[in-house]
């Protein structure tokens, strides 16, 4: 038997691996994945100025300027 054949029979014999779904697939759970976790973190845009009256209210009671050298 030359190396050649030897080579071809060891190919031939390989069974490769099948993907669970199509390889595109793959890209689009991803992609899918990618804009649920920018949606999340869009929905917390502006969350400190959702309080602002809150934030002016301890301003006005504890003084503007206690914490400004920190």
């Amino acid at each position: 038997m030359s190396l050649v054949t030897a080579v071809l029979a060891s190919t031939e014999t390989v069974n490769a691996r099948e993907l669970p779904m199509e390889p595109f697939l793959y890209g689009l759970v991803a992609a899918v994945i990618f804009a649920v976790l920018g949606f999340v973190t869009y929905s917390y845009r502006d969350v400190a100025n959702r309080h602002r009256f809150k934030a002016e209210a301890y301003a006005a009671r504890h003084g503007e300027d206690e914490h400004a050298g920190h």
